[in-house]
């Protein structure tokens, strides 16, 4: 590699002492390994600083969703937004669907890509975000917690519509969504239709708005599924009941030879 490039990778990783020695030590052979390594020292603890800063809880990797389960659901649309193209022109997406539907772990999937690939992103529930926000009650305060919100490239908001809230509540998603609108992509689950939010947020005048600016740029993802934590749950406990009758076969196998 020529010296040239050396020294603008040295200069980018801002190693003023190669650099302020740099015609002294530039033809040594140790240079171009050392600035390699901490190019990637460097690369894997911006990935692990913003892997911990996403705050995204555990989640089943795509390649283990069971396609086959829900009655509908555009995998050829989940897979292509893998590929987070849609970060590019700050698309919002929503995730309609039932409970246990797989919404949550679509989300995470994508949070997480978006990590991988060097974007920053934020995983939060709608609750947990809206009460805390609420409970401040200082303007400073609110305004630095509103940053941590809206700097993220990649926001997801979980569970919109498993709770109700007051007015305040829409007045501060309302702040949020205007914050990022048609500058970074929002992603909301929900388990309600637009057409029924004004029951998550009775008599708040934004509602309206805030749906505005969600669906203005954006791709609705429907999904229709019967839970698959029931499903798991289910398969689980036909399992544990196979085992406990082969044992309960070996333990009479045994008790029998034994006479």
């Amino acid at each position: 590699m020529s010296t040239e490039l050396l020294l603008q990778r040295a200069t980018t990783l801002k190693l003023h002492g190669l650099v302020n020695h740099w015609n002294e030590i530039n033809s040594e052979p140790w240079v171009e390994k050392f600035i390699h390594w901490e190019e990637t020292h460097r690369l894997a603890k911006s990935l692990d600083n913003r892997l911990y800063a996403a705050k995204i809880e555990p989640f089943k990797p795509l390649i283990h969703f069971d396609w086959n389960w829900p009655k509908y659901c555009e995998r050829d649309v989940i897979e292509r937004l893998m590929e987070l193209d849609f970060m590019h022109d700050a698309t919002n997406l929503i995730f309609c669907g039932p409970n246990g539907a797989g919404k949550t772990m679509i989300a995470s999937n994508i949070a997480y890509q978006s990590i991988i690939k060097g974007s920053t992103a934020l995983f939060t529930t709608a609750a947990r975000m809206l009460n805390e926000l609420s409970a401040l009650d200082s303007e400073s305060a609110l305004r630095r917690r509103l940053k941590y919100y809206t700097q993220p490239a990649f926001l997801v908001i979980d569970e919109v519509g498993y709770l109700s809230y007051g007015n305040r509540h829409a007045d501060l998603l309302f702040e949020i969504i205007s914050q990022r609108y048609e500058k970074k992509s929002t992603c909301i689950t929900t388990n309600k239709a637009f057409t029924e939010w004004g029951a998550i947020f009775p008599n708040a005048a934004c509602v309206v708005s805030i749906i505005d600016r969600l669906v203005h740029h954006s791709e609705i993802i429907n999904i229709d599924a019967e839970s698959f934590r029931l499903k798991e749950a289910k398969e689980k406990n036909g399992e544990q009941k196979k085992t406990r009758r082969k044992t309960k076969d070996t333990a009479s196998l045994t008790k029998g030879e034994g006479k």
